[in-house]
């Protein structure tokens, strides 16, 4: 029974509207998750480092303290997943918010199946992500070199690492998951559909701007000229791809 206990997985729920966070907590509850709530942006700063949650729903206007920066805090402590939520449909805040370490986002009105769909995405996520690190850790004796190595492109999958041209990227974990994606298989395009079940762990339900933002990132920090991509390619109409030159 203890057991079972420490499996629960903790979602922290952050909106300053309550019958949000009713319909949040019973719908999680349902799936059997632990939830915790917090109605502004200190208190949810404050019980995210407290409590340490498995994942953080988390609205962008609050009071006290706004989502974006909740998420910056948050960021610099914890290597948590935190889910926006959002009720204005501008580019510039969900682009802010993957800036800022978000790792979705879903907008307002939402569909409580597609958001229960996305946490379990997300937290099935961390935990594959997880397993692979023990893995990778017990086969570290008989492996001398686990490196995807691609053109300028250098991949270290045991330390989490990628290097252009030899200088090391600091790249977020997301980031990094989507460009190993890619350079495990150079030369083939990958729609954006696929990156999204692959990666982010979850069906295509019609916003494929998450993967088109966190491509972009990827090339400010990797391409010399992002106006010209040598790196990370885009198919027009199809997807992106990894030059093998």
């Amino acid at each position: 029974m203890e057991e079972m206990e420490r499996d629960v997985k903790t979602i922290l729920i952050v909106d300053d509207e309550p019958p949000i966070r009713d319909i949040l907590v019973y719908n999680l509850e349902k799936e059997g998750y632990k939830t915790i709530e917090a109605s502004d942006g200190l208190s949810a700063v404050n019980m995210a480092l407290e409590e340490k949650p498995d994942l953080i729903l988390l609205d962008i206007m609050l009071p006290k303290l706004d989502g974006l920066s909740v998420c910056k805090r948050i960021k610099n402590s914890l290597n948590v997943p935190i889910l926006m939520l959002t009720a204005k449909d501008g580019e510039i805040d969900k682009i802010l918010g993957l800036e800022l370490g978000a790792d979705d986002y879903i907008t307002k009105p939402f569909s409580v199946r597609e958001l229960v769909a996305r946490v379990k995405a997300n937290l099935r996520k961390v935990e594959a992500v997880s397993s692979n690190r023990e893995v990778e850790k017990t086969n570290q004796d008989r492996k001398k070199e686990n490196k995807i190595i691609v053109g300028d492109l250098e991949l270290d999958l045991d330390k989490f690492e990628v290097k252009v041209r030899g200088e090391t990227m600091d790249l977020t974990l997301r980031e990094f998951e989507v460009l190993k994606f890619l350079a495990s298989q150079p030369e083939q395009v990958v729609t954006r559909e696929t990156l999204l079940e692959k990666v982010w762990g979850y069906e295509y339900y019609g916003d494929i701007r998450t993967v088109d933002v966190t491509v972009r990132r990827i090339r400010e920090k990797i391409e010399k000229d992002t106006s010209i991509p040598k790196i990370l390619i885009t198919k027009r109409g199809v997807g992106y791809y990894i030059a093998s030159k």
